[in-house]
């Protein structure tokens, strides 16, 4: 962060006059998702990485992020067929590496591959030529990349909650990471299992914490939905941009914070701020922070 300060004044500016921004020490550090859920400054979340400028879901993007000054670096995992926790956003390959071209099929799914085959596929190329070779890491893999120098959004697209706390606890980062799931019910569990682990509610969700599927409800943010986001144990709505002020203010009300995702436009960003709100997902960091230090002139 300190390169990133010295390059760019204008990231330097945000930070000095954001509020909660404070030296913390070591024993402070110790559980940083707490500390950034807690942050009384708009966080800057890198979607996939920094995904405007590397491959998503990958190393180098992850990298990137962090570089840029991201608070968090977010992720998608799935299963392999061998049962490893792997990092891709999609259910199938084919978007984003090269597996129709090696395997000569299209609609691959990522469940009915094993990891070796799967780390054995070009997953940069797609994007830009200067990343061919780039792999699809394990999500333990991404775990040691970004918390070595940042923290982790975790984000599950199948799976259950035991195995990804499994690896948590393994290497040690109950509540070093922040997790989250549009499916309630997936929350809901592993909450039970790990009440302390700070959660993240994706919404409108696709099952309720009851494990209903939502029908008739409105897809913006709203009391009822916060009231059901409470039942899942989770501490952060992360919402689509369907928000308003009465809705972030309801959220806090309840002691919940709200991020909004995906959001690369200066004036979106400038008018959910208004609003509030408490993170930005996005697929430029460079850019949010840029605006939001230019709030701060």
């Amino acid at each position: 962060m300190n390169n990133l300060v010295s390059r760019f004044p204008v990231v330097a500016l945000a930070f000095a006059l954001a509020p909660g921004v404070v030296n913390m020490n070591a024993s402070e550090m110790d559980l940083p998702a707490l500390k950034l859920v807690a942050s009384q400054r708009p966080l800057v979340i890198g979607h996939r990485g920094y995904c405007q400028f590397a491959p998503e879901n990958t190393l180098p993007s992850f990298k990137l992020a962090l570089a840029a000054g991201a608070d968090m670096a977010e992720l998608d995992y799935h299963h392999t067929r061998d049962g490893k926790l792997i990092v891709i956003h999609d259910f199938e390959l084919d978007r984003t590496t090269d597996a129709t071209n090696r395997w000569g099929e299209q609609h691959i799914k990522v469940a009915m591959k094993t990891a070796a085959e799967i780390q054995s596929l070009d997953a940069g190329s797609w994007f830009d030529p200067k990343y061919a070779g780039t792999r699809i890491p394990l999500l333990a893999e991404a775990l040691d990349t970004i918390q070595a120098g940042g923290v982790t959004l975790i984000e599950r697209k199948a799976g259950a909650p035991a195995d990804c706390l499994s690896l948590l606890r393994e290497k040690g980062l109950i509540n070093k990471v922040v997790v989250q799931s549009f499916d309630w019910n997936y929350l809901r569990a592993f909450h039970e299992l790990e009440p302390q682990q700070v959660l993240g509610a994706l919404g409108p969700p696709s099952s309720l914490a009851d494990g209903k599927a939502p029908s008739g409800l409105p897809k913006e943010l709203n009391a009822t939905w916060l009231d059901e986001l409470r039942k899942t144990g989770a501490k952060v709505a992360v919402w689509s941009q369907k928000v308003s002020k009465e809705a972030v203010d309801l959220a806090h009300q309840r002691g919940l914070k709200v991020w909004v995702y995906t959001i690369n436009d200066p004036e979106l960003a400038n008018k959910l701020l208004d609003m509030g709100v408490d993170g930005i997902i996005t697929n430029n960091t460079s850019l949010i922070w840029k605006t939001i230090a230019l709030r701060s002139r």
